[in-house]
């Protein structure tokens, strides 16, 4: 598995190219990385600040995140959303819930936040709303089914965002079943006449849908 996709100083200038998460972003990427296993998870700050940007652009009101971490995306997300808007995050990870509520409430973005512990598919079934931006980055087995299932709950216009579409490159020569269900999965989004998609080679690749 490479640890970087594209050449390692192109990505590296990249990074320092791309304007600074708050410092609060960065306490909590500390944090991660000397408290949690696999601190790797944690989008960072390519995948943030792309997030924070999409989310400025469509100001979206109802937003889900599906796959929450400790919620540096969550956070980057909410920075970009008006001050009304509201992002309900799926999470099965106590610990990272613990970690993530305790940089929510010393954020000026916490409140737009709330966190429903347990299976997003379970979470899905019981939504109410009409979604207008949602990321999804959890169970990659899942995937196509969470992206059909957000899908007829985003309105016409709305974003959803699939993080690690690139599968540290393993979609290009899949060898286990995992590997399947991701290139069949973007291979769908491609071909599906009801949205429009950007795939973008950003960190581990991030597929870009707007419903038409």
């Amino acid at each position: 598995m490479p640890e970087f996709l594209v050449d390692e100083a192109v990505e590296d200038y990249a990074y320092v190219s791309t304007q600074a998460e708050p410092q609060l972003l960065q306490e909590l990427i500390d944090a991660t990385n000397e408290q949690m296993g696999w601190p790797q998870k944690l989008s960072g700050r390519l995948v943030g600040r792309t997030l924070k940007m999409l989310a400025a652009l469509t100001r979206p009101k109802h937003a889900l995140e599906i796959g929450m971490f400790t919620g540096y995306s969550a956070l980057s997300i909410a920075e970009g959303m008006p001050d009304d808007g509201k992002l309900t995050c799926c999470e099965t990870n106590p610990r990272a819930i613990e970690m993530a509520q305790r940089f929510f409430d010393r954020s000026e973005h916490g409140h737009k936040i709330e966190v429903i512990f347990g299976r997003a598919t379970d979470t899905l079934e019981q939504l109410d709303m009409e979604l207008d931006f949602t990321f999804i980055d959890a169970d990659k087995r899942s995937y196509l089914h969470y992206y059909q299932a957000v899908k007829q709950r985003t309105r016409s216009g709305g974003l959803i965002i699939l993080d690690n579409v690139l599968w540290s490159g393993k979609v290009l020569q899949p060898e286990s079943e995992l590997d399947d269900i991701l290139v069949e999965t973007n291979r769908l989004i491609a071909a599906d006449p009801e949205v429009e998609n950007v795939f973008l080679t950003v960190r581990d690749g991030m597929n870009i849908v707007r419903k038409r």
